[in-house]
């Protein structure tokens, strides 16, 4: 069950870079490709719903299952716990960097009475696009300590067998 629950971290977590990526990809080159204009029909499109509202719920998640495998496995070995504690800490990390860096740039960038100031969001645009490959890092730093925890899980698992 603690290896599924790991499993679980991992899977949940990749999943949360590879739709960061995304953002990155595809929707910030879209904000940025005809400022205002470009950022007013991002506006419009995510007048209902916008990526918030899954990070909302998958980040959280996240660093819920990343600290209760730091729990679960604490007794196991000090390097796994040391992996899982890094881990645990990046992926608090990148949310702190969500709260303290991309809420304040996502007031500027998708705040209707700021579209004339086109320098600002330009500025503000390339800010949030070039950190956002920071924070996309930071979960892939993450990821590669869940996944060596993993593989000194099943190093001692084979060893003792």
């Amino acid at each position: 069950m603690k290896n599924l629950l790991l499993f679980t971290s991992i899977s949940l977590a990749s999943g949360l870079l590879l739709v960061n990526v995304y953002n990155s990809m595809i929707d910030t080159k879209s904000w940025g490709s005809d400022l205002p204009q470009s950022l007013e029909t991002a506006r419009m499109y995510f007048k209902t719903v916008n990526p918030g509202n899954f990070y909302r719920v998958f980040s959280p998640i996240n660093q819920v299952l990343g600290l209760l495998v730091l729990i679960l496995f604490w007794k196991m070995s000090p390097a796994i716990r040391t992996n899982l504690g890094i881990a645990f800490v990046f992926y608090v990390m990148a949310d702190i960097l969500t709260f303290t860096y991309f809420y304040p740039r996502n007031a500027i960038l998708f705040n209707p009475s700021l579209q004339s100031d086109v320098d600002l969001l330009r500025k503000t645009w390339n800010e949030w696009n070039t950190m956002n490959w920071v924070r996309s890092f930071i979960v892939l730093i993450g990821i590669v300590f869940s996944y060596r925890a993993l593989d000194k899980i099943y190093s001692l698992h084979f060893r003792s067998a």
